[in-house]
């Protein structure tokens, strides 16, 4: 019967009148028009997506509970009734507490605290300012060794003046007398002095040789003065008495530090050249200041050898008196003159 044309049209021309009727009906209208206003109004949307939400978490919910197995309210009970045993060597303030994030009565896990963590990175951050990886090999194996009689030149100051000391206190010295050790002293004064002021001369000549070669640009008077500075200021401190001289060298030192530090922040020097003139001026300065100090502890006990400026003044009364000598002379000679011209008058 179905096999024929027929049926199959009339069920079709059934199905298309039950559609019509179901999409002409009011319900269907009705719940058309709420879904298109759903969609307009974006709070109505947030509501249903709300709604989807609840009825999902209920789900779960509802699956955990059907896992969960059945609670035996006669053993509950029977546990409720047991008291609580006191324990004092388990139980503590501590003992019901643990990490937020893991599980119940499971130790926390303690980190090992390094104390000495700051102190290294102290050290490694003063370490990585004062490398002198940069610094070429041989400019700081000739840094070093013009440190050599600086450091020498104080070491032997105090020593000799420990010396004396030693000879004031027991009588005798160790390696040599008072006298010897005195001596000595007075041949390093010049020596160490001498230096400084060769050395000074040196570092402000480093900077002609920068303008020469353009490192940094050519800047004219402003770069050669430093190196005529340098120079200027440091030859006349060999004229002056010899703890005068070694606080005037240690200034000049310090000063020609800024200085070098202030053209490497400029781009006048390279980068590496203030950590390497920071780290051969500390070693100077340090040095002058134990030869200030040794030659402190016996001032009092030595006598001190004549300056350049003393032998200035002596050289001048010399002169002085050798003027009056050869005027007096003069004055002789023309009285004389004088008395044999009288006595061939008469």
């Amino acid at each position: 019967m179905l096999r024929s044309g027929a049926p199959w049209s009339v069920l079709r021309t059934i199905n298309t009148n039950a559609a019509i009727r179901a999409t002409n009906s009011p319900f269907s209208k009705q719940f058309a028009s709420q879904i298109w206003t759903a969609s307009r109004r974006p709070q109505l949307a947030q509501v249903g997506k709300a709604l989807v939400a609840t009825r999902t978490v209920s789900n779960i919910t509802e699956k955990v509970k059907s896992a969960m197995p059945d609670i035996d309210i006669k053993k509950e009970a029977q546990i409720a009734k047991d008291k609580l045993r006191v324990d004092p060597k388990t139980v503590s303030t501590t003992s019901s507490t643990h990490p937020l994030m893991s599980e119940i009565a499971t130790p926390e896990k303690e980190e090992d605290t390094d104390m000495m963590a700051g102190v290294k990175n102290d050290l490694r951050t003063i370490k990585e300012t004062f490398s002198l990886e940069e610094v070429p090999r041989q400019a700081f194996y000739l840094g070093l060794a013009g440190l050599v009689p600086y450091v020498a030149t104080s070491l032997s100051t105090v020593y000799c003046a420990w010396e004396i000391n030693h000879v004031h206190a027991t009588g005798t010295g160790l390696l040599m007398s008072d006298k010897t050790a005195e001596l000595a002293l007075h041949v390093l004064e010049p020596l160490q002095i001498g230096y400084g002021a060769t050395i000074i001369s040196f570092l402000g000549a480093i900077h002609w040789g920068l303008e020469w070669a353009g490192y940094g640009g050519t800047h004219g008077y402003p770069r050669y003065m430093i190196g005529v500075a340098g120079a200027a200021l440091a030859w006349p401190t060999i004229l002056l008495p010899v703890e005068y001289a070694l606080i005037s060298q240690f200034l000049l030192f310090n000063f020609l530090y800024y200085t070098d530090s202030r053209a490497t922040k400029r781009g006048w020097a390279p980068a590496w050249y203030g950590v390497y003139r920071f780290i051969l001026t500390f070693v100077v300065g340090a040095s002058i200041v134990i030869s200030l100090i040794g030659r402190g502890q016996i001032s009092h006990k030595i006598s001190a050898l004549p300056s350049a400026t003393d032998r200035f003044k002596a050289l001048r009364e010399s002169r002085g008196d050798s003027f009056e000598s050869e005027e007096e002379a003069r004055r002789r000679y023309l009285k004389s003159d004088e008395d044999e011209e009288e006595e061939d008058d008469d």
